[in-house]
Protein backbone atom coordinates (compact mmCIF):
# COMPACT_ATOMS: atom_id res chain seq x y z
CA UNK A 1 0.00 0.00 0.00
CA UNK A 2 1.03 3.55 -0.70
CA UNK A 3 3.30 4.85 2.56
CA UNK A 4 0.70 7.98 1.87
CA UNK A 5 -2.47 6.29 1.96
CA UNK A 6 -1.18 4.26 5.29
CA UNK A 7 -0.63 7.81 6.95
CA UNK A 8 -3.99 8.61 5.78
CA UNK A 9 -5.86 5.86 7.40
CA UNK A 10 -3.25 6.45 11.00
CA UNK A 11 -4.50 10.14 11.04
CA UNK A 12 -8.32 8.84 10.33
CA UNK A 13 -7.67 6.34 13.35
CA UNK A 14 -6.21 8.77 15.42
CA UNK A 15 -8.70 11.78 14.71
CA UNK A 16 -11.50 9.28 15.12
CA UNK A 17 -9.81 7.49 18.25
CA UNK A 18 -9.38 10.32 20.07
CA UNK A 19 -12.41 12.16 20.00
CA UNK A 20 -14.26 8.60 21.41
CA UNK A 21 -11.81 8.60 23.75
CA UNK A 22 -11.92 11.90 24.95
CA UNK A 23 -15.19 12.63 24.80
CA UNK A 24 -15.97 9.29 26.85
CA UNK A 25 -13.45 7.16 28.84
CA UNK A 26 -11.15 9.76 29.50
CA UNK A 27 -13.38 12.92 30.17
CA UNK A 28 -14.13 12.65 33.35
CA UNK A 29 -10.37 11.61 34.80
CA UNK A 30 -8.85 14.29 32.88
CA UNK A 31 -11.80 17.04 33.78
CA UNK A 32 -10.58 15.88 37.63
CA UNK A 33 -7.12 16.07 36.87
CA UNK A 34 -7.13 19.32 35.04
CA UNK A 35 -9.95 21.32 35.31
CA UNK A 36 -13.04 21.73 32.59
CA UNK A 37 -11.17 24.52 30.74
CA UNK A 38 -7.55 23.08 30.06
CA UNK A 39 -9.57 19.98 29.42
CA UNK A 40 -11.47 21.62 26.46
CA UNK A 41 -8.30 23.07 25.81
CA UNK A 42 -6.39 19.74 25.54
CA UNK A 43 -9.41 18.54 23.56
CA UNK A 44 -9.18 21.04 21.10
CA UNK A 45 -5.11 21.41 20.31
CA UNK A 46 -5.75 17.27 20.15
CA UNK A 47 -8.42 17.66 17.14
CA UNK A 48 -6.76 20.37 15.18
CA UNK A 49 -3.34 18.57 15.12
CA UNK A 50 -4.92 14.99 14.40
CA UNK A 51 -7.63 16.60 11.57
CA UNK A 52 -4.06 18.77 10.65
CA UNK A 53 -2.63 15.42 10.03
CA UNK A 54 -5.68 14.17 7.39
CA UNK A 55 -5.02 17.28 6.05
CA UNK A 56 -1.42 16.56 4.89
CA UNK A 57 -2.13 13.07 4.38
CA UNK A 58 -5.07 13.46 2.31
CA UNK A 59 -2.63 16.24 0.17
CA UNK A 60 0.39 13.47 -0.37
CA UNK A 61 -2.02 10.51 -0.69
CA UNK A 62 -2.78 9.62 -4.65
CA UNK A 63 -5.76 11.10 -6.66
CA UNK A 64 -6.29 7.99 -8.57
CA UNK A 65 -10.12 6.58 -8.62
CA UNK A 66 -9.36 3.14 -7.51
CA UNK A 67 -10.92 0.72 -10.33
CA UNK A 68 -14.05 3.05 -10.02
CA UNK A 69 -16.65 2.88 -13.32
CA UNK A 70 -15.87 6.13 -13.95
CA UNK A 71 -16.61 10.17 -12.89
CA UNK A 72 -19.81 10.73 -11.01
CA UNK A 73 -22.83 11.84 -13.41
CA UNK A 74 -25.05 14.51 -13.25
CA UNK A 75 -27.83 12.49 -11.18
CA UNK A 76 -24.87 11.59 -8.67
CA UNK A 77 -23.88 15.48 -8.55
CA UNK A 78 -27.50 16.37 -7.85
CA UNK A 79 -27.92 14.32 -5.29
CA UNK A 80 -25.15 14.93 -3.28
CA UNK A 81 -25.68 18.43 -3.95
CA UNK A 82 -29.24 18.15 -2.14
CA UNK A 83 -27.82 15.70 0.41
CA UNK A 84 -25.08 18.82 1.24
CA UNK A 85 -28.03 21.19 1.57
CA UNK A 86 -29.80 19.69 3.76
CA UNK A 87 -26.53 19.00 5.90
CA UNK A 88 -26.11 22.60 6.55
CA UNK A 89 -29.72 23.41 7.34
CA UNK A 90 -29.13 20.56 10.17
CA UNK A 91 -25.88 22.21 11.09
CA UNK A 92 -27.14 25.17 11.73
CA UNK A 93 -30.36 24.38 13.02
CA UNK A 94 -28.56 22.40 15.91
CA UNK A 95 -26.55 25.79 17.03
CA UNK A 96 -30.00 26.53 18.88
CA UNK A 97 -31.98 24.87 21.47
CA UNK A 98 -29.77 21.84 21.79
CA UNK A 99 -29.70 20.38 24.89
CA UNK A 100 -26.87 17.94 24.22
CA UNK A 101 -24.75 20.87 24.83
CA UNK A 102 -21.90 19.50 27.24
CA UNK A 103 -23.09 21.05 31.34
CA UNK A 104 -26.54 21.35 30.25
CA UNK A 105 -28.68 21.08 33.68
CA UNK A 106 -30.85 18.12 33.70
CA UNK A 107 -34.37 20.25 34.35
CA UNK A 108 -33.37 22.29 31.17
CA UNK A 109 -33.01 18.41 29.39
CA UNK A 110 -36.52 17.46 30.88
CA UNK A 111 -38.04 20.28 29.90
CA UNK A 112 -36.92 20.65 26.34
CA UNK A 113 -39.93 20.32 23.60
CA UNK A 114 -38.26 19.24 19.82
CA UNK A 115 -38.73 22.49 17.70
CA UNK A 116 -37.52 23.15 14.80
CA UNK A 117 -34.04 20.79 13.15
CA UNK A 118 -35.23 18.95 16.62
CA UNK A 119 -38.05 17.42 14.92
CA UNK A 120 -36.31 15.91 12.15
CA UNK A 121 -33.26 14.18 14.37
CA UNK A 122 -32.28 14.64 18.64
CA UNK A 123 -28.73 14.55 16.65
CA UNK A 124 -28.58 17.20 13.95
CA UNK A 125 -24.77 17.71 13.80
CA UNK A 126 -23.79 14.47 13.58
CA UNK A 127 -26.14 13.57 10.72
CA UNK A 128 -24.66 16.51 9.18
CA UNK A 129 -21.10 15.60 8.82
CA UNK A 130 -22.65 12.07 7.89
CA UNK A 131 -24.06 13.28 4.90
CA UNK A 132 -21.74 15.13 4.16
CA UNK A 133 -19.21 12.23 4.31
CA UNK A 134 -22.35 10.47 1.78
CA UNK A 135 -22.08 13.05 -0.57
CA UNK A 136 -18.41 12.87 -1.12
CA UNK A 137 -18.62 9.02 -1.43
CA UNK A 138 -21.23 9.54 -4.07
CA UNK A 139 -19.00 11.53 -6.22
CA UNK A 140 -15.42 11.06 -5.15
CA UNK A 141 -14.45 7.38 -5.64
CA UNK A 142 -10.87 8.03 -4.76
CA UNK A 143 -9.52 6.10 -2.72
CA UNK A 144 -8.11 8.79 0.06
CA UNK A 145 -11.38 10.30 -0.64
CA UNK A 146 -13.39 6.87 0.67
CA UNK A 147 -10.79 6.50 3.65
CA UNK A 148 -11.80 10.04 5.04
CA UNK A 149 -15.33 9.77 4.60
CA UNK A 150 -15.58 6.72 6.08
CA UNK A 151 -13.70 7.74 9.10
CA UNK A 152 -16.35 10.95 9.07
CA UNK A 153 -19.20 8.86 8.87
CA UNK A 154 -18.50 6.34 11.52
CA UNK A 155 -17.60 9.81 14.21
CA UNK A 156 -21.01 10.81 13.24
CA UNK A 157 -23.41 7.74 13.72
CA UNK A 158 -21.70 5.75 16.51
CA UNK A 159 -20.42 9.37 18.28
CA UNK A 160 -24.33 10.12 18.11
CA UNK A 161 -25.06 6.53 19.69
CA UNK A 162 -22.27 7.33 22.32
CA UNK A 163 -23.40 10.38 22.78
CA UNK A 164 -27.11 9.31 23.83
CA UNK A 165 -25.61 6.12 26.16
CA UNK A 166 -23.46 8.76 27.85
CA UNK A 167 -26.32 10.95 28.77
CA UNK A 168 -28.22 8.72 29.57
CA UNK A 169 -25.78 7.44 32.69
CA UNK A 170 -25.50 11.17 33.34
CA UNK A 171 -28.91 12.18 33.37
CA UNK A 172 -31.02 9.15 33.56
CA UNK A 173 -34.65 10.30 32.95
CA UNK A 174 -34.18 13.20 31.77
CA UNK A 175 -32.69 12.37 29.20
CA UNK A 176 -34.72 9.15 28.59
CA UNK A 177 -37.50 11.88 28.14
CA UNK A 178 -35.46 14.00 25.52
CA UNK A 179 -34.69 10.57 23.49
CA UNK A 180 -38.53 9.57 23.95
CA UNK A 181 -39.52 12.81 21.95
CA UNK A 182 -37.04 12.40 19.32
CA UNK A 183 -35.40 9.88 16.90
CA UNK A 184 -31.46 9.03 16.58
CA UNK A 185 -32.71 8.44 12.80
CA UNK A 186 -33.87 11.45 10.47
CA UNK A 187 -37.20 12.08 10.46
CA UNK A 188 -36.87 13.65 7.17
CA UNK A 189 -40.58 15.06 6.85
CA UNK A 190 -39.53 17.75 9.79
CA UNK A 191 -37.19 19.85 7.39
CA UNK A 192 -40.50 21.02 6.01
CA UNK A 193 -41.11 22.75 9.06
CA UNK A 194 -37.23 23.91 9.70
CA UNK A 195 -38.15 27.64 9.28
CA UNK A 196 -37.64 29.71 5.56
CA UNK A 197 -34.97 31.62 7.61
CA UNK A 198 -32.60 28.58 7.86
CA UNK A 199 -32.73 27.37 4.36
CA UNK A 200 -31.82 30.53 3.01
CA UNK A 201 -29.05 30.57 5.30
CA UNK A 202 -27.89 27.39 4.40
CA UNK A 203 -28.62 27.92 0.93
CA UNK A 204 -26.80 31.17 0.51
CA UNK A 205 -23.87 29.60 2.63
CA UNK A 206 -24.42 26.10 0.38
CA UNK A 207 -23.55 28.52 -2.93
CA UNK A 208 -20.74 30.40 -0.90
CA UNK A 209 -18.77 27.21 -0.01
CA UNK A 210 -19.72 25.49 -3.47
CA UNK A 211 -18.01 28.49 -5.33
CA UNK A 212 -14.72 27.70 -3.28
CA UNK A 213 -14.87 24.46 -4.01
CA UNK A 214 -13.17 25.20 -7.47
CA UNK A 215 -10.48 27.49 -5.94
CA UNK A 216 -9.41 24.64 -2.51
CA UNK A 217 -9.87 21.37 -3.85
CA UNK A 218 -9.52 22.28 -7.98
CA UNK A 219 -13.12 21.24 -9.09
CA UNK A 220 -16.44 22.93 -9.20
CA UNK A 221 -19.51 21.68 -7.37
CA UNK A 222 -22.52 22.32 -6.74
CA UNK A 223 -24.61 24.65 -9.50
CA UNK A 224 -20.80 25.94 -10.34
CA UNK A 225 -20.48 22.45 -11.95
CA UNK A 226 -23.40 23.45 -14.36
CA UNK A 227 -22.87 27.44 -14.73
CA UNK A 228 -19.46 27.30 -16.04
Amino acid sequence: MDPALVSLIAACIAFVGSHFALSHPLRAPLVRALGERPFLGLYTLVAFLTLGWIVLAFRAAPADIGGAPGPAGDVLWAAASLLTIVALVLLFGSFRGNPAVPETPAEKVAAAAPRGIFAVTRHPMMWAFALWAIAHMLIFWSTRTMIVAAAILLLALLGAHLQDRKKRALQGEAWAHWEAQTSYWPRWSGLLSAGWGLWLAAILLWLAITWLHLWLAGLPAGIWRWAG
